[in-house]
């Protein structure tokens, strides 16, 4: 049964009267829910980050280097890692250098390398965004078991797209 009240399910029922099929039509919700949970995630995390001057791109990033065992890897590392072009891992490098939050240094053995390093201000802003965070990661709106199968379904589709 739909709710005539969700836009998602009115725009499936006009794939449906356009002719379309099931299967489109059901591909299309898909798609198209998608994207609108995306949005509405974005939205909540991007919230909660406002006030740390973070980006969920630039969190990540800061995250990242945390965890890592050394607070420094090579650009090219946090673009693998977080797979992203390098030329998204290296803007938001600039802006939290920018920031005080992460240094450039060179790479101890290779010249060609340069390291992009979190800074004490990076790690006390982490942490601080973490817990701000943890909020919105503790309750994203479905039950754990509901979470679980959308987590497990997500990444049956990233697996058959070649996202890992």
């Amino acid at each position: 049964m739909r709710d005539e009240n969700d836009p998602i399910a009115r725009a499936r029922t006009n794939w449906e009267d356009a002719g379309w099929g099931e299967a489109v039509a059901d591909g299309m919700e898909a798609v198209t829910s998608v994207m609108r949970a995306h949005q509405i995630m974005l939205a909540r995390v991007e919230n909660e980050l406002k006030p740390f001057g973070l980006t969920f791109a630039r969190f990540e990033l800061l995250r990242l280097l945390a965890f890592s065992r050394a607070g420094a890897l090579p650009i090219s590392k946090t673009s693998d890692l977080l797979q992203v072009h390098v030329s998204s891992a290296t803007s938001a490098v600039a802006r939290l250098v920018e920031a005080g939050l992460v240094e450039r240094r060179p790479h101890p053995t290779d010249g060609r390398t340069t390291l992009v390093a979190i800074t004490e201000s990076g790690r006390e802003v982490v942490e601080k965004a973490t817990v701000a965070l943890n909020v919105v990661f503790a309750d994203i709106g479905l039950p754990p078991d509901q979470s679980r199968a959308l987590v497990d379904a997500i990444r049956t589709l990233r697996q058959a797209n070649g996202d890992f």
